[in-house]
């Protein structure tokens, strides 16, 4: 089965999903990408369509925003 993907920025907004998700989700299914730390993942993010940080890309390509932490246009500069 394919994972999961949290793309986030590290913010509390972002670091209170990143522990939901994971205590949710077994670990091994899902990868956590910390996009203040990783720019360079910031393009493969959008490029699924995730606007907004955090934000859970399902191996069916869903992407699920949640709540609003900060737009990926932020993460840029």
């Amino acid at each position: 089965m394919e994972k999961s993907t949290f793309y986030h920025a590290g913010c509390p907004v972002c670091n209170t999903a990143e522990q939901e998700l994971v205590h949710l989700i077994e670990a091994d299914k899902i990868d956590v990408v910390h996009l203040g730390e990783d720019k360079s993942k910031i393009a493969e993010a959008k490029a699924k369509g995730v606007n907004s940080v955090p934000a859970l890309v399902t191996p069916n390509g869903n992407v699920l925003h949640i709540n609003f932490g900060a737009s990926m246009d932020d993460l840029v500069s």
